[in-house]
């Protein structure tokens, strides 16, 4: 069974950042690339930014420039670093992990940006 822990959701203002972490753990292995999405409520499920082991990244264009996506693979952890935060980013925001057995995904972590 995999476990997923996500942290670092929270309210910030306008402008903030906030980093976000993601750690698998359990059975999964040959981990090849991870990500985060994120759900505003209304709205279907957009991706925000992905990454694989290799380093290669991608990133919505709504975000590319104020988002940073990283990981420690060997911590099997992605983490997410947002700043220039704006109230559209008001989100429950996910991580995944991709093997080729398939993807496993976090809970989620609400992230609400409002002064």
């Amino acid at each position: 069974q995999v476990q997923i822990v996500e942290s670092g959701g929270g309210l910030v203002q306008p402008g903030g950042s906030l980093r976000l972490s993601c750690t698998a753990s359990g059975s999964i292995f040959s981990i090849y690339a991870m990500g985060w999405y994120r759900q505003a409520p209304e709205k279907e499920r957009e991706m925000v930014a992905t990454i694989t082991t290799s380093g290669l990244t991608n990133y919505a264009a709504s975000v590319k420039g104020r988002f940073t996506i990283s990981t420690d693979n060997a911590k099997n952890t992605v983490y997410l670093q947002m700043n220039s935060l704006k109230p559209e980013d008001t989100a429950v925001y996910v991580c995944n992990f991709m093997t080729p057995r398939g993807t496993s995904w976090g809970q989620g972590t609400q992230v609400t940006v409002s002064s």
